[in-house]
């Protein structure tokens, strides 16, 4: 489409990512199937061990979907040997933080799906799984993770009450989790708009959490038509590294533009 935009045929038409000075090729399966998906493969870039679709940090012997299967067979995320190594973490995506690829940073979960308490069934709460949520705000290692930017505030309220832009909470716990995560960080920063993340305070000593929307962030094509447009990828990890840079001891950031793959799978080039 870039091309044809600019009146070639098209398939000549070179992207950014094309002119990289580096290339690194992966396989992507799962162990339980080829074409794979992004929990398991994502579980397999942060952990370093193939595993099934739709499994988020857990190993292959656990059966999708089966809590009490997957205690015990729990892999250690980058993000965990990362805190455990005294560095700074963040995680920056244009999805939900609780979906497939931010969540394997620092979730457990033999199912993908389960982004709130609502989403686990009742038979698989007896044995105690977090949904991944929960997991981030009882993230259990150093401070916690320092920086989060992204979507997926619904996650994180109950449903009978509504975020700042008016919109319900999908949680039937009724734990309102972005609360609980500001009591636990007294010197943390919380922001859902772009006008909170213009103001944070660069050189604050806790973590960051930004929730900009109640579920996925917006395509760039629309967010750059609001008035008040949510931040976009670039400024997101500009911000976390002027973060991240400015604290002792080093730093991992995962940084991923999770719409893209959203608009692979709608097959919309624009």
């Amino acid at each position: 489409l870039d091309g044809q935009l600019k009146g070639q045929p098209g398939e000549e038409n070179i992207l950014s990512w094309e002119t990289f000075p580096y290339t690194a090729l992966s396989k992507t399966y799962n162990s339980n199937q080829q074409v794979s998906d992004s929990a398991g493969t994502a579980s397999a870039i942060l952990s370093g061990a193939k595993t099934k679709a739709g499994a988020i940090g857990v190993n292959q012997l656990v059966p999708r979907g089966d809590c009490q299967a997957s205690n015990g067979n729990h892999m250690d995320t980058i993000i965990e040997l990362s805190e455990k190594a005294g560095l700074n973490t963040g995680i920056i995506t244009t999805a939900r933080i609780t979906h497939a690829t931010p969540a394997a940073a620092f979730a457990h979960v033999p199912e993908r799906d389960w982004e709130n308490d609502g989403e686990i069934p009742s038979a698989q709460k007896e044995h105690n799984c977090k949904d991944i949520a929960l997991q981030f705000v009882d993230f259990p290692l150093g401070d916690g993770i320092d920086i989060a930017f992204g979507g997926g505030r619904a996650n994180f309220i109950p449903k009978n009450e509504k975020d700042d832009q008016g919109s319900k909470g999908r949680r039937q716990d009724r734990r309102h989790l972005i609360n609980e995560w500001k009591n636990k960080h007294h010197n943390g920063q919380y922001v859902w708009n772009h006008n909170g993340f213009d103001k944070l305070d660069l050189t604050g000593k806790g973590p960051v959490l930004g929730l900009f929307n109640p579920s996925h962030m917006k395509y760039e094509a629309d967010r750059v038509e609001d008035s008040q447009p949510e931040p976009s990828l670039p400024d997101m990890t500009k911000k976390a590294l002027q973060i991240l840079q400015k604290k002792d001891g080093g730093y991992f950031l995962l940084v991923e533009a999770g719409r893209i793959d959203h608009g692979h799978h709608g097959g919309n080039a624009y």
